[in-house]
């Protein structure tokens, strides 16, 4: 089983390598580094290299893996800490940390994102009840590094084991406080947190920067830890298992797990495949796409949900297209395996063009659509396929 090491795990362009095949390789080990915007890459096993391409690294990891790691330089700069760890935003975003980091946030704050929005994922929850001290110690660097004086760990008020683990840890500090989401989605969206906790309303294209603040999700803190304390890389990944296996219908959580592992060898772990079962989905049931067994863990996964076997569809199909809940390739790809012929395409009419990309006003606000309906079916559509972001 070769771990598979993707060399564009985060926002920008594909890491360049700095290892050759053949060459044995740590776990810990620098591989590869960023061509401007970007995020180093280590190997997250003990083996070989055994091929490099333009997209990915390939190891063939040696059968004992010992615990240790090649830790990153020592600094005395949390921010050269994170940026030497190659941490991005754990939560499918991608953006390197470092960079979204350096910010003075004299007069704002930092806000900690545990809502775990998209459904059947629970890992991000997990950590928070297991190692709630961990949060609030990454709250208290995320403070230090942008001079902020508070700190906000943003809950679902209904994760109630969570936020009182999450009181109890933070109970004797100063400037970390406990605030709540609405159980909608999607609520960990970064201008939905900033709309709850702080009360601006972002326009669509504007940064958390604009509203005084900075958002890192709960893995994403727990790296920067991992990164400041332990001087480790980041080199796994958390992700939730759920749908058609035979132990993970709720989800099941799995930590730390190699990055560039296959999503199949997890599936098993989780108990199989329940037949029937139709795609394997990487990411969440909004926002994540089609894999395969193969399909390495990478930064940025969250999920591995395997569905249903699409209904087939014979009758003409429309896509109606949310940026929350899915655009116009995922609904693509899903017509596609359903093998519908599509006639008409249409987006929610709170979508707005922002430098080439469409962006939700109102994000959890989801309005009728009748009128758009209406206009897809005079082109012919009998059936309507859309995302919505509504609870």
């Amino acid at each position: 089983m070769n771990i598979v090491l993707p060399l564009r795990q985060h926002v920008g362009a594909p890491c360049q390598p700095i290892v050759s095949v053949g060459d044995f390789v740590k776990k810990g080990q620098l591989i590869a580094k960023p061509q401007g915007l970007g995020a180093n890459i280590h190997a997250s096993v003990y083996g070989t290299v055994s091929e490099i391409t333009d997209e990915i690294i390939s190891i063939i990891p040696q059968v004992e893996q010992p615990d240790e790691y090649v830790k990153i330089r020592e600094t005395d700069s949390m921010l050269e800490a994170i940026e030497e760890a190659g941490i991005v935003g754990a939560g499918g975003a991608g953006f390197p940390a470092h960079i979204k980091l350096k910010a003075d946030l004299q007069a704002g704050s930092v806000i900690i994102n545990g809502a775990e929005c998209e459904p059947l994922l629970a890992h991000n929850l997990q950590f928070m009840e297991d190692h709630p001290q961990v949060v609030v110690r990454g709250a208290k660097y995320l403070k230090e590094i942008t001079k902020a004086p508070i700190a906000y760990i943003a809950v679902k008020a209904k994760y109630k084991k969570a936020v009182r683990a999450i009181k109890r840890a933070a109970s004797l500090e100063r400037g970390i406080e406990i605030t709540y989401l609405p159980d909608i989605y999607p609520s960990g969206d970064e201008r939905v947190v900033v709309r709850e906790i702080l009360g601006v309303e972002l326009e669509p294209g504007q940064l958390p920067l604009e509203a005084g603040t900075v958002v890192q999700n709960v893995e994403t803190v727990k790296h920067i830890v991992n990164a400041i304390e332990k001087r480790k890389p980041f080199i796994e990944k958390d992700f939730t298992v759920a749908g058609r296996v035979k132990d993970g219908q709720k989800g099941k959580v799995f930590l730390d797990v190699p990055l560039g592992e296959p999503v199949g060898k997890y599936i098993q772990q989780a108990g199989g495949f329940v037949k029937p079962f139709g795609e394997i989905t990487l990411g969440g049931p909004f926002t994540g796409s089609a894999g395969k067994e193969d399909s390495p863990i990478v930064k940025t996964l969250g999920g591995v949900l395997v569905s249903m076997p699409y209904p087939q569809e014979s009758r003409k199909i429309g896509l109606l297209a949310c940026e929350c809940g899915a655009q116009e390739p995922r609904l693509r790809e899903i017509a596609e395996a359903m093998g519908a012929e599509i006639v008409a395409e249409e987006k929610c009419k709170r979508m707005v063009e922002i430098n080439g990309r469409y962006r939700c006003d109102k994000p959890g606000e989801c309005p009728g659509q009748a009128e758009t309906v209406m206009k897809m079916k005079k082109k012919g559509i009998q059936v309507l396929l859309t995302g919505s972001c509504g609870d």
